[in-house]
């Protein structure tokens, strides 16, 4: 954080990374455009900003990233087309209604967030952006995309979010970028039906208990995130006895993902699997929920949308990877000193894919399947895939998302090159904590059959290159640039229970008959 004061007296004159949060009424400080052979980060958020001078981008031109949420810009600036190094924007709730053709970094931009706005229509050039990986466009107006997209983003365009806009249909082009793993579109008119039918089929297919805020014990908080506040606390299911359990309270607003309505209907859809956490029932009678048929006072709010109660997870679970860095775009980030062994690895991956299985089969995209979307335990082998914020309901009766899962497939395929890194770390760690044997290379055949794993808490070097190499297989199958030709998320836990030596879901070892 920083004080405009030192700003307008050169105290931050060799700074590359520069965040004011004070109100700017006359507008954008002038000393900022004289660090411009060193500012590569600017965060004027919440400032009031509605416009930037004409000379912004030839002033600051190492100007890599620049945030203007929560500011009052109506249209996109077009003077940000002259920034030469600019890779990532982020203009989310300002209200903004336009963009002007010609107003994009086409070259270089990465990153673009314009979450929560009132834009109707986007830019042609937007599709001369090739370097384009992640786009925001959540709570906007917009009906269509620009047809530019079609090739243009084809290039590097991984993450797209067009939850809550009033899209009535998706393109066809959409569903065959090589690129694309992350994509929503909750809360469109196109899957209004599909989420109120797998709502109300979600409410027949299991018992899920309607519990009254009254019996919750709410403690601390384990989490908070944009769509919601995770506690750990008491059901009190009658006087003699309390079940501990983990209480998530929506609040109200456009996430960057979606809204936290959606979020909640997926989480409710998805019903049970040993990959997901349990939801063990609704929160009715919250002091701030509105009822059905009640009159709200003009400009009250009420932030309550909705909360659940879950399984509380154990505390040796954690996640299996950090959010992706500035740097890293649109992959997840992983400590330095992360690993797995082949073991854990495959216990996990299977269980994720299952997961994935169990919500495509009732028409459900995660839409954020990424490792730190998931809780693992290594001890256990097991995995919970977690966080449907960016979940969309789209059904299993239409012919146009049917390649919804395959766009998914290639997220599974990036959790996999990123576990198979993880797997290379804990073989590094291994060969220079044990004495080395002889050097005799261990040569598998492609076609080789997986051995009949005992118990596979003990697997031999031999054992463990088996499951190496049929995850990397695994791995480009699910990367292939023909989207129809990925597997399917039930082919693939096939694929790897087959390498575990599973039967069905049971983790039953295959006796050893040699």
């Amino acid at each position: 954080m920083h004080d405009l004061e030192t700003l307008n007296t050169g105290g931050y004159a060799s700074t590359t990374h520069l965040k004011l949060t004070c109100p700017l009424p006359s507008g954008l400080p002038p000393a900022i455009l004289t660090l411009g052979t060193t500012l590569t980060h600017l965060d004027l958020s919440g400032t009031g900003l509605s416009s930037l001078p004409s000379e912004f981008g030839t002033s600051l031109p190492n100007l890599r990233i620049l945030f203007l949420s929560s500011n009052n810009f109506s249209t996109f600036p077009s003077v940000l087309a002259q920034c030469p190094s600019l890779e990532m924007i982020a203009f989310r709730s300002n209200r903004m209604t336009s963009i002007p053709e010609g107003s994009l970094p086409t070259k270089t931009l990465r990153w673009l967030i314009l979450t929560d706005n009132q834009i109707s229509t986007l830019p042609e050039d937007l599709g001369k952006c090739e370097k384009l990986e992640k786009c925001m466009l959540a709570g906007n107006q917009l009906s269509s995309l620009p047809m530019s997209m079609a090739t243009g983003c084809n290039k590097n365009l991984a993450l797209l979010r067009l939850s809550a806009n009033r899209f009535e249909t998706l393109p066809e082009w959409l569903f065959d970028l090589p690129k694309l793993a992350f994509l929503s579109f909750a809360g469109n008119p196109c899957v209004e039906k599909q989420t109120a039918a797998a709502t109300a089929k979600a409410g027949t297919r299991f018992d899920l208990e309607k519990i009254e805020w009254k019996n919750l014990d709410v403690q601390e908080t384990l989490g908070e995130g944009a769509s919601g506040v995770i506690s750990r606390g008491l059901w009190k299911q009658s006087a003699e006895y309390a079940e501990e359990v983990a209480i998530k309270v929506f609040k109200g607003g456009v996430t960057s993902d979606g809204t936290p309505r959606d979020e909640m209907a997926a989480v409710l859809a998805a019903g049970f699997h040993e990959g997901l956490i349990t939801v063990l029932g609704k929160v009715v009678g919250h002091p701030d929920e509105v009822v059905e048929g009640a009159v709200t006072a003009e400009g009250e709010e009420k932030k309550f949308q909705g909360g659940i109660v879950m399984q509380l997870i154990p505390e040796y679970y954690a996640a299996l990877g950090l959010p992706p860095s500035f740097d890293t775009c649109s992959r997840d980030c992983f400590p330095e000193d992360a690993s797995l062994s082949a073991a854990e690895a495959l216990g996990m991956l299977t269980g994720i894919a299952g997961a994935a299985a169990h919500l495509h089969q009732r028409g459900i995209a995660h839409g954020d399947l990424y490792a730190h979307n998931i809780l693992a335990s290594k001890a256990d082998r097991h995995a919970l895939l977690g966080d449907f914020g960016a979940a969309t309901i789209y059904g299993t009766d239409e012919e146009v998302y049917a390649g919804m899962e395959k766009l998914e497939v290639l997220a599974f395929a990036h959790l996999l090159e990123d576990v198979l890194g993880l797997i290379r770390r804990e073989k590094e760690k291994k060969s220079t904590t044990q004495i080395p044997e002889a050097e005799t290379a261990i040569v598998v055949a492609a076609d080789a059959a997986p051995p009949a794993f005992r118990d596979s808490s003990e697997l031999t070097e031999e054992e463990e290159e088996v499951i190496f190499q049929g995850l990397e297989k695994l791995q480009k199958q699910c990367a292939d640039p023909q989207v129809n030709s990925r597997p399917s998320f039930e082919d693939i836990a096939v694929e790897l229970e087959d390498l575990v030596g599973f039967r069905g879901m049971m983790r039953i070892p295959i006796p050893n008959l040699n």
